[in-house]
């Protein structure tokens, strides 16, 4: 191993929508030195794990037409078959929605489930529930894409949570997206929900730790029937 790739293992690289609060962060911790010196102490810590917040790891994407990857680092909260957000305008059928949520701990790049042309992204005003409730799929603050995939129209859908308050988009309308590249970040908890085709079969369980770009949620080209999980 390379000293080039053993400190790449050890310092993540951070992503550019954090140095402004990781600056803040480190200005306050240098005041609150001055003031008094346990303060300091403690607003260090909340520095170093803002920096840790916006951690933007290399990922190892599989390349294969007809898979989904999570868009999210997370836990795999629900699956059920749902309607899409109406805005999206992909009609009122059920679609099979697989959500997961992430904690204030967790990785909150996000990254394309499929590769494919953007045709479609709104985002829409909301409140800012417990990310982790089905209804704040409909309820909360959010912000919607329509892929156009080789076979198939999915969407991903980053929803605000209790603590986010800032959801950014890197894409626009038209683009084209390659799976596993990053289209957005949410600052602090919430959760991605992705529409998949009604038949599509989840290759993930509930309570499933995910990885951005590197978990496979489903396989469009594959006849194999849903997987059956246990815990241990």
């Amino acid at each position: 191993m390379s000293l080039a790739d053993s400190v790449r293992k050890v310092f993540v690289p951070i992503h550019k929508e954090g140095y402004p609060f990781i600056a803040i962060a480190a200005v306050a911790t240098l005041i609150l030195s001055l003031i008094w010196s346990p303060l300091g102490w403690i607003a260090g810590i909340l520095t170093v794990w803002v920096c840790y917040f916006f951690r933007d790891p290399e990922r190892v994407t599989p390349l294969r037409d007809g898979l989904i990857v999570s868009p999210a680092d997370g836990v795999v909260n629900l699956i059920v078959t749902a309607a899409p957000p109406p805005e999206l305008d992909m009609g009122s059928e059920p679609m099979l929605r697989v959500s997961v949520f992430m904690n204030v701990f967790n990785c909150h790049v996000n990254r394309s489930p499929v590769t494919g042309r953007i045709v479609k992204q709104v985002y829409t005003p909301g409140l800012f529930l417990n990310a982790e409730l089905d209804k704040a799929s409909e309820d909360n603050e959010r912000n919607g894409l329509v892929i156009e995939a080789p076979g198939a129209r999915i969407a991903v859908v980053q929803i605000a949570g209790l603590v986010a308050r800032r959801i950014v988009s890197f894409v626009r309308e038209s683009d084209t997206i390659g799976v596993g590249e990053r289209f957005g970040l949410i600052r602090f908890g919430s959760r991605v929900d992705v529409y998949l085709p009604p038949d599509a079969k989840p290759l993930v369980a509930l309570g499933q730790t995910a990885v951005a770009g590197e978990t496979v949620l489903a396989d469009l080209r594959s006849a194999e029937a849903q997987r059956a999980f246990r815990t241990s």
